[in-house]
């Protein structure tokens, strides 16, 4: 088992935090982590792969221990974060890879994908949607907030930003909670507490929509790319519905979708089980 490395580098301006494990040579899988997590969200899937990928898992930025710099200084989009994600990956020498996309990882990874198919040499998307059928009613709340972006309808999003709510984001739909370690729901809310936080994360609620309205174009690059695709679902997500996985097999034929019998963060519950996945998957 290969050691993990904990590093930062300079993104023209931005210090990117990110773990790393595994030969250098060997293929790449970049990590791209979802809300309200980080990188430490692979924390246990990485030791399962280090002998055969190299891997990268970066702190968005806003996120983890990357940087948060303030929001007249940065615009907090998902166009945004992608461009400074893609341009890490190129600081890093990762030319071509392998995505793996989870939650907000995956209109991330989606958009580096459409615009550098070439560099894309498989996805895996774990609970990371594409499609307005995975879209469940939990996203009501801020689908309010994007028709009408006033401080009352901003405000009533705070709530998925306390530790209670984290705590339910990681558990719910998972048939044994105790299964599910508190160190990451844990070092989440300890991110959400800092000063900015919450009005960062209220700026990606409301972007979202940015997501949804690209959905088209990601369908457009899956039908015309074909890239190799596996789908590995927590079944009981509250906010991603087995349907938005299933929908890859309308533009990706050959995709194949595999779901788990666990909630939204479903490496807590069933890493050994992705890795696997992924190791069969990508060969």
């Amino acid at each position: 088992m290969a050691q993990v490395r904990y590093r930062s580098v300079d993104v023209d301006g931005f210090r990117i935090a990110f773990r790393e494990a595994g030969r250098s040579d060997a293929p790449k899988l970049l990590l791209l982590h979802g809300f309200p997590s980080a990188g430490h969200m692979f924390r246990e899937l990485i030791p399962l792969l280090s002998d055969r990928f190299h891997l990268v898992a970066p702190d968005f930025p806003g996120f983890g221990l990357s940087d948060m710099p303030a929001r007249d200084r940065f615009t907090y989009s998902f166009d945004n974060i992608a461009a400074v994600i893609d341009r890490f990956t190129e600081v890093i020498g990762f030319d071509r890879f392998a995505i793996y996309v989870f939650d907000y990882g995956a209109p991330i990874g989606f958009r580096i994908a459409a615009e550098h198919p070439d560099r894309i040499t498989g996805i895996v998307s774990q609970n990371g949607n594409a499609y307005e059928e995975g879209l469940s009613d939990g996203w009501n709340p801020i689908r309010a907030y994007w028709k009408d972006a006033s401080q009352t309808n901003r405000d009533a999003l705070r709530d998925f930003l306390k530790p209670e709510a984290t705590i339910w984001q990681y558990t719910h739909g998972v048939p044994d909670p105790t299964l599910v370690s508190p160190d990451g729901y844990s070092l989440d809310n300890h991110y959400l507490s800092r000063s900015g936080a919450d009005e960062v994360q209220l700026d990606l609620f409301g972007d979202y929509k940015s997501n949804v309205a690209l959905y088209p174009a990601f369908q457009a690059y899956f039908r015309t790319h074909r890239p190799r695709f596996l789908a590995v679902w927590g079944r009981n997500d509250p906010f991603f519905l087995p349907a938005g996985a299933e929908a890859f097999r309308r533009d990706i034929p050959d995709a194949q979708v595999t779901f788990l019998e666990t909630g939204h963060f479903a490496l807590e519950t069933h890493a050994a089980e992705i890795a696997g996945a992924i190791r069969t998957f990508l060969v």
